[in-house]
């Protein structure tokens, strides 16, 4: 973006049309510039403050009183959402757009930012970022988990457990080809592995607080899930070694994928103690081809015979009808299934509205909300909660994220590592035995005893401390996406981790 000196001096008048814009007057007419900017960028000229060139303020009085604070808040305010269609009435600001990455390359990603409801000036910044990898921490994270408002038909209702009750929160796309994000170069997305999300998620927050310079120096997390295990660490990783100066004070990771034998091979296990499948099926997880190996194989569309028997053999007892993230909850079956009746309804009234990513799907599919979030489709038709054009390293899931966990404590960062007990995806008992291993490696003492911790007058999971600098807990009831299926639980937890406190160890009146 090009700003002219001044101050008070327009960028298009004096950058775009006399220095290196594509065009220069001449006479009544326009003749090109050989020498244009445009030809190795996408060159974007701004009038700034208001009262620049065509920039105004209604109200002329703001004239007086502009300042360089005032002329950086303008850069945001491009991006300020005024209403979502279909949404309730509140107090708090919320904006989305692009930000790049690569102007080069003309990559961008989009984000949605949802300040704190209430005092946002005194709480902290939190990043999300959901995993697949090639998932949208939008269409996941904000509108299916934990963000202000939930898709109900064609409109919106309030999110009773919103983070943004404790946080400012910022809702990350990445990589580009995942949601809005996008690169004008196709031929992007047929490479990407995690060095390249983590330097591109890192040029993003650069970017973004040029846009956002209040919260530079505001108490930073970042906070992910599922393959965000990667995504996360590896961000607060690189923010380190860069020394950006971002005031990064910890990360949280939710059913995280950090080390795939131990990870993958814990499912057998899961399936076999939940009853989902049979004494004999796991068995032949031991004996004859287990649950990494079945992924690995798979991913290069290689199944050996004996690891299809005991792939189809698992898969017929588990059924279709069960949700490996969640398998306790319903599943959102599809028209022609549901007409089947396989799935009988045991509640009087469902809590959790289990089909809620396809009116995710179907609202930020609507012409109307794009405009409103200040986004558009580059390169695909419709937009997805997963990538359909995205082509990532699939051998990054291989690499193991305890090292770099291990690295961010000796800086001093606080990690949290947390699991919904339903999950039979990334099940509690991998997890739990990586952390307790990671704390062993870094010689750090049991400071908080394995232990319940209560959410009002009920037992909101277990958990355990180390260091005071390392801690894991469950979250009871929870889902591979916990805020989903557990919404207060997981607002207790995520208060007590920017807080710095331990978890309620005592019923709560």
């Amino acid at each position: 973006m090009e700003s002219e000196q001044g101050p008070g001096c327009s960028s298009i008048g004096a950058g775009a049309f006399c220095e290196h814009g594509p065009f220069k007057p001449s006479g009544q007419i326009l003749v090109k510039n050989d020498y244009s900017w445009n030809k190795e960028a996408n060159m974007l000229y701004l009038e700034s403050p208001a009262g620049v060139g065509f920039s105004y303020s209604a109200d002329a009085s703001f004239y007086a009183g502009v300042d360089d604070n005032i002329t950086v808040q303008s850069l945001s305010e491009a991006d300020k959402i005024q209403t979502l269609p279909g949404q309730p009435q509140v107090s708090f600001q919320q904006f989305g757009g692009y930000i790049p990455v690569d102007e080069k390359q003309d990559r961008a990603l989009f984000y949605y930012f949802a300040e704190a409801e209430t005092d946002p000036a005194s709480k902290p910044l939190v990043l999300w970022l959901n995993g697949g990898p090639g998932c949208s921490s939008i269409g996941a994270g904000a509108f299916c988990e934990h963000g202000p408002f939930k898709p109900s038909g064609q409109i919106l209702v309030k999110n009773d457990y919103s983070w943004n009750k404790e946080a400012n929160m910022l809702y990350l796309e990445s990589p580009a080809g995942v949601g809005f994000s996008y690169s004008a170069d196709a031929s992007f997305y047929a490479g990407v592995d995690d060095n390249i999300t983590s330097q591109d998620n890192l040029a993003f927050l650069e970017n973004w607080f040029k846009k956002f310079p209040e919260y530079k120096n505001r108490d930073f997390f970042i906070a992910g899930e599922s393959y965000g295990g990667h995504y996360v660490p590896q961000l607060a990783q690189l923010i380190i070694q860069s020394k950006v100066q971002f005031n990064l004070k910890g990360i949280a990771i939710g059913n995280p994928l950090l080390e795939f034998n131990t990870d993958f091979n814990s499912r057998a296990e899961y399936y076999w103690s939940h009853g989902l499948v049979s004494d004999d099926t796991y068995e032949l997880f031991s004996t004859v081809c287990n649950f990494s190996e079945i992924r690995r194989q798979a991913e290069n569309n290689a199944l050996t015979p004996g690891c299809s028997r005991v792939n189809s053999q698992a898969t017929r007892e588990i059924s279709k009808f069960i949700n490996g993230y969640d398998v306790t909850l319903d599943v959102c079956l599809s028209s022609v299934d549901s007409q089947a009746q396989v799935l009988s309804q045991l509640q009087e009234s469902a809590k959790i509205d289990v089909c809620v990513e396809d009116e995710t799907i179907n609202y930020l599919n609507r012409e109307d909300v794009q405009k409103a979030f200040h986004a558009r489709l580059v390169g695909v038709t419709r937009w997805s909660v997963c990538s359909d054009v995205l082509q990532y390293d699939m051998e990054n899931l291989e690499i193991p994220m305890t090292p770099v966990l291990a690295s961010l404590i000796k800086s001093g960062i606080r990690v949290l590592v947390y699991s919904g007990d339903q999950d039979s995806v990334i099940p509690l008992t991998g997890t739990r035995k990586l952390v307790n291993g990671l704390a062993r490696e870094l010689g750090l003492n049991t400071t908080v005893p394995y232990r319940v911790w209560f959410e009002g007058r009920q037992v909101g999971g277990w958990t355990q401390v180390y260091g005071d600098v390392l801690s894991f807990a469950t979250i009871r009831g929870a889902s591979h996406e916990a805020p989903f299926s557990q919404p207060e639980r997981s607002l207790v937890l995520f208060n007590t981790f920017l807080g710095g406190k331990p978890l309620p160890q005592g019923v709560l009146t």
